[in-house]
């Protein structure tokens, strides 16, 4: 069982040593089940853990997210035009998840979806999948209007607008809770950060219009394409030393955001410590 020193701390910016938690600042951990064995991220140290959806096959058990749960928040996405989590249609996967869980309802990433689902309108159902369970996260990629309009608690995917949008939001009045999803290298490495993010900024509209015509995006890559990516790696994820990312999470909270979860882009390994 974690101990309330496990999760982070309040006055956390001043903390040092410990955990990856105390050390950045950060609130959770996003964990990919394609990519790591929930089981062993039982001894790692974060009050959040929220799992990704990446197709029916990959869909914890719920005696693991059981377990998990009954230490920390655990949070399990749901794309609510897939089959099985329809709140309109069939729900049998929805109603299955444990009780203990908490729900991130989400439009859901059309790679994770078969033809039939990817039309299904998305308006009415997260509607209605938050009036099953008003304490959802709402993910708002792809759909940022209506996630808003929800009122919900807001999950973003950090980019350079995180900020300036945040300020916004909170300048304009909401009041609800922000978090933000926020890819992470723990490592001031250049050419560890181009090999875990650089395929990934390089998909964003922005970078792909900077970068020179077949420029490569890992570690290989030199001159203006290489500092290109390392510029976006900074807007578009949290790279650099737990000194480096904390001063990074401070600076989101500062605006207004809430909680924020860190995607380990180099494997759970550098998150638990």
């Amino acid at each position: 069982m974690l101990s309330s020193q496990d999760s982070v701390p309040d006055g956390c910016a001043n903390a040092a040593g410990g955990s990856v938690a105390t050390d950045t600042c950060l609130d959770g951990v996003a964990l990919k089940p394609t990519e790591v064995d929930l089981d062993t991220a039982d001894d790692l140290r974060m009050g959040t853990f929220t799992v990704d959806y990446e197709g029916h096959d990959h869909v914890p058990d719920a005696s693991t997210l059981e377990r998990l749960a009954a230490e920390r928040e655990v949070r399990v996405t749901v794309p609510v035009r897939a089959d099985g989590y329809d709140p309109l249609g069939d729900s049998s996967a929805l109603d299955a998840l444990p009780s203990q869980v908490d729900l991130v309802f989400v439009a859901g990433n059309a790679a994770y979806l078969a033809d039939r689902e990817r039309e299904r309108a998305v308006a009415p159902r997260l509607g209605a999948a938050l009036e099953r369970t008003r304490d959802a996260w709402v993910g708002t990629e792809g759909i940022e209007r209506l996630a808003l309009a929800t009122g919900a608690t807001q999950f973003e995917l950090l980019s350079r607008s995180t900020v300036p949008t945040v300020r916004g939001l909170r300048s304009a009045g909401f009041g609800g809770e922000i978090a933000v999803y926020a890819p992470t290298v723990l490592t001031g490495d250049e050419d560890a950060i181009l090999d875990a993010m650089g395929a990934y900024v390089s998909r964003r509209r922005p970078v792909a219009r900077a970068l020179p015509d077949d420029a490569p995006t890992d570690a290989t890559a030199r001159g203006r394409a290489r500092s290109v990516l390392l510029d976006a790696a900074r807007d578009y994820a949290l790279v650099g030393s737990n000194a480096t990312i904390r001063e990074r999470v401070a600076s989101l909270r500062a605006v207004g955001v809430d909680t924020v979860v860190g995607y380990p882009a180099r494997g759970l390994d550098a998150f638990d410590a």
